[in-house]
């Protein structure tokens, strides 16, 4: 399949709740304060967040009374632009330069899929002719090093890793200067996801920052959130969590393709005012795929308007 049917087949659980719940309560309904109420009900279980969900209420209320809406068809079409436009504001590509550094901070709580994240990063990258180094900076978590090993030999680059328990900040420092030394093009540095420890995780992260930019003052960086898009709600408490610890740059929402709660992408967007670099819709490593708004949307409401098919 090409990109746009893979990602059109991953979000088929999240379009038969959201689309389908969306289109049978406007079908043939009067436009009344119910059937407002009934929507943004319907939106909320969709997992688009409340604070979201109440906004595109009072948006679809005002164009209702500016644009005279009738009927329910002409509300959800109102609806699906609206949407759109959320989903438009997320998108912005992650940009890399051959022969200047960028160092990639990658966080996120155990669980979402980081570490298989980042060696799908680095698979991509590799691809892509840039030349790539990973920095196994999670030595709390056991076997994270381990995992990460594998990825990098799957994907060909090379990874600097201590062994378990080993100070990040020295994984980091080491890893930085291999890059330096190599003349990588990205630096891609996994870190430990313990937020029920926020103290210790905000210490961890200040550290390993003030390294990079102490050893990379002049370097383009990243702080990217991994967010999986199962958990909902939560997924946005998260990311609320970890943008009080790291300043996030962007975002990577993952295993959209097992669950019907991939709205919450629009939230995320709404809520955080951060880019949606990657999604995950499946296992494979070409299944993480550049955000795109205009496909997702297409997707999602199940139109043909996708803008490529690869």
């Amino acid at each position: 399949m090409g990109l746009f049917d893979r990602l059109k087949s991953g979000l088929g659980k999240t379009r038969g709740g959201f689309s389908g719940r969306i289109g049978g309560l406007l079908t043939g309904r009067r436009i009344d304060e119910d059937l407002f109420d009934e929507l943004e009900e319907a939106l909320i279980e969709a997992d688009l967040g409340i604070g979201t969900s109440m906004d595109l209420m009072e948006r679809l209320r005002e164009r209702v009374t500016t644009e005279k809406i009738k009927d329910g068809e002409r509300l959800r079409e109102a609806l699906e632009e609206e949407i759109r436009a959320i989903l438009e504001r997320g998108q912005l590509p992650l940009t890399l330069t051959k022969g200047t550094l960028k160092v990639i901070l990658v966080t996120g709580v155990n669980g979402v899929g980081k570490t298989t994240t980042i060696g799908k990063m680095a698979a991509k990258y590799k691809e892509e002719g840039y030349k790539v180094i990973l920095c196994a900076g999670d030595t709390f978590r056991a076997a994270a090093a381990e995992q990460l090993s594998m990825w990098a030999e799957r994907a060909g680059v090379d990874i600097i890793k201590h062994g378990e328990g080993a100070d990040p900040g020295a994984v980091v420092f080491d890893g930085i200067r291999a890059a330096v030394s190599r003349k990588a093009d990205v630096l891609l540095v996994d870190t430990a996801g313990r937020l029920q420890n926020k103290n210790n995780l905000m210490a961890e992260l200040r550290k390993i920052n003030k390294i990079i930019d102490r050893e990379l003052p002049d370097q383009p960086k990243e702080s990217l959130l991994v967010l999986d898009a199962s958990t909902g709600q939560n997924a946005i408490s998260q990311a609320h969590s970890f943008g009080e610890i790291v300043d996030l740059s962007g975002i990577i929402l993952t295993k959209i393709d097992g669950t019907a709660k991939g709205g919450i992408i629009v939230g995320i967007i709404d809520e955080m005012n951060l880019p949606v670099y990657y999604i995950g819709v499946g296992e494979n490593v070409d299944d993480l795929q550049d955000f795109d708004a205009a496909n997702f949307a297409a997707a999602l409401f199940d139109t043909e308007e996708e803008t490529k098919e690869d």
